[in-house]
């Protein structure tokens, strides 16, 4: 039934009574005069909302705004101290990491028992286990005791587990900032699919990106209190007001705020060069020299003939086939891999301004993205193609073959071409995605001959964070004015 509430918080508080000290509690409990040694402090007010059928609605607001508690209320985990809340279907709650889960059971068990107490038999769970497991991917330690998992593979095993029971209602609060970009996209990937079966979704974030992409309306809270509801961009700046009237340093947010929800801030320190390097290997990620290129110069980027499986010298010919650019990038096990095979980018690699191999780049440097596509028929003009989004989908820059003028030549089976784009990395710090792939028009139809869909990951590093996710690079200028 279209507009049915399948959430409804009516005057809901919540309040906690504060000691300052130990024996003030006993003293209050034997009074005879019923003398009060408490404080009463207001986690929720009088907090009102409700939630339709299919709607996506998230809660914001600063720490302690009482949204986690308000979440914990709603599936049940806390008890109102005032006030309704009434929910109609099936509900599945990404709270705390490991919450519903018995750390001595292993994660098979911790399937099979949360999938009883939600009323699914084991021949169902049975059913669903093939897809749960590799939907959460965390391999044999889906046999060992879940005490011995990280935050990453608690998460992932309890979303693939909600998701698959298909529930009416799905509650997360802040899970999916824990686990790497990749697992991160395939989520709100299934998230998307649930909301378009109609999947009611309550969620709370500091992740302002994923408010505006995903979310219906939105609810405000601020120090316990609902202060607004509305669209996600007035909610957004709402917020923002808030946040910048909270203390002398507010302006401190414009700077390290979340905006690309990968879970960190970048602080507006003054960092060098060569503490972002310090930083990288910390990481523990290994840089690799590729050979350079015929002659003196070499643009930034890529050597010409590096990494791509063919022989660069006599003496090079002597070894063995060189690696791909690809085997030194971070491959994402779950990326899209689509097209009708006439042709195959069957190489790959993201270089920085070193022409180094490297999942990592500096924020403001020069960097070559490298393709090499094999040909199996006959193609009048090929496009060849990169994109960068976030993990939540969105197209943030990209370009073509066709876009930059390039055009290409007919090509005949068994030709191959390496493209390579070289731009400026003005991303802000963060984590995005890299798509590529090659196309063409056939008969004025825009055909797909291979697409790697987030394909690698890109992880930026920055010494500088402003607001969004783009740097324009702005130049400030001030002068003394006497009025």
């Amino acid at each position: 039934m279209e507009n049915e509430e399948l959430i409804s918080v009516k005057k809901v508080s919540k309040v906690y009574r504060l000691y300052d000290r130990a024996i003030d509690r006993l003293l209050e409990s034997i009074s005879i005069r019923k003398k009060s040694y408490h404080k009463d402090f207001f986690a929720l007010k009088n907090i009102s909302f409700s939630v339709k059928k299919g709607e996506a609605v998230g809660i914001i607001g600063t720490n302690g705004s009482g949204k986690s508690t308000m979440l914990k209320i709603i599936t049940g985990v806390l008890t109102p101290t005032s006030g309704i809340v009434e929910t109609k279907g099936t509900i599945c709650a990404l709270l705390e990491l490991g919450a519903g889960f018995n750390q001595d059971y292993t994660g098979i068990e911790n399937i099979y028992m949360n999938g009883t107490m939600m009323g699914i038999s084991k021949e169902e769970m049975d059913k669903k286990l093939p897809s749960i497991l590799d939907f959460a991917d965390i391999g044999d330690f889906v046999y060992q005791p879940v005490k011995s998992y990280s935050s990453g593979m608690f998460v992932r095993l309890a979303f693939a587990l909600y998701i698959s029971i298909d529930p009416e209602i799905l509650i997360v609060d802040e899970a999916l900032s824990v686990g790497d970009v990749f697992f991160q996209a395939k989520c709100y990937h299934r998230m998307d699919e649930l909301k378009k079966k109609g999947t009611t979704i309550l969620m709370v974030t500091h992740d302002l990106g994923s408010v505006m992409k995903y979310c219906d309306r939105v609810i405000l809270f601020n120090k316990g209190e609902k202060v607004g509801g509305g669209l996600p961009g007035q909610m957004v700046d709402q917020y923002k007001k808030i946040l910048a009237g909270k203390n002398p340093a507010a302006e401190k947010f414009v700077d390290e705020q979340d905006f690309l929800g990968d879970g960190t801030t970048v602080k507006s320190e003054k960092k060098g060069r060569q503490e972002l390097l310090e930083t990288e290997s910390e990481a523990g990620v290994k840089q690799h020299s590729e050979t350079k290129e015929d002659g003196s110069s070499k643009q930034a980027g890529a050597p010409e003939r590096s990494g791509i499986g063919e022989n660069n010298s006599a003496e090079q010919g002597s070894e063995k086939r060189m690696r791909l650019m690809k085997d030194e990038m971070s491959i994402n096990p779950s990326a899209q891999l689509y097209g009708n095979g006439k042709a195959e980018i069957v190489d790959f690699g993201i270089f920085d301004n070193e022409g180094k191999l490297s999942n990592i780049l500096i924020k403001g440097e020069n960097f070559t993205i490298r393709e090499r596509i094999h040909f199996y028929d006959e193609i009048a003009a090929p496009i060849f193609t990169f994109t960068i989004k976030d993990k939540r989908g969105m197209d943030l820059s990209g370009t073509n073959t066709l876009f930059e003028g390039e055009n290409i030549p007919g090509v005949k089976a068994g030709d191959e071409y390496i493209c390579s784009f070289t731009q400026k990395m003005n991303l802000q710090g963060g984590e995005y995605l890299l798509s590529i792939s090659c196309t063409g028009f056939e008969g004025g139809e825009h055909t797909v001959y291979d697409r790697k869909y987030d394909i690698t990951s890109i992880t930026v590093l920055s010494n500088k964070n402003t607001v969004g996710i783009y740097d324009m690079e702005s130049k400030v200028a001030l002068e003394r004015h006497d009025a």
